[in-house]
């Protein structure tokens, strides 16, 4: 079984960071997705893919796959660039627009 270790970004709609600390545990797909015939939806027969374990370290999440004998692959989390701007930096002559 294959699981995914990421720490999540905030979402579009929000301007905080609320819910991007912890780091989630989620399972891969294996098996393919397809519509269902009767209704449209999309389906899958595997179950797994609705799980999602949070914890509160990387370490502890890559343990956690490690002792039950799952592989894992891990993805950094990007790197957040604050440029510190005021507002009258809207109004320099050398800006470019």
């Amino acid at each position: 079984m294959q699981v995914r270790i990421y720490q999540p970004a905030k979402t579009a709609m929000s301007s905080g960071r609320a819910k991007t600390q912890a780091w989630i545990l989620e399972y891969e797909i294996e098996t393919p997705r397809r519509p269902e015939p009767l209704m449209g939806w999309t389906s899958s027969g595997d179950t797994l893919n609705q799980v999602k374990l949070s914890f509160p370290a990387r370490e502890d999440a890559v343990a956690f796959a490690e002792k039950n004998g799952w592989g894992f692959s891990v993805q950094d989390p990007h790197e957040r660039r604050v440029r510190p701007r005021n507002y009258a930096e809207n109004f320099r002559p050398d800006r470019v627009r």
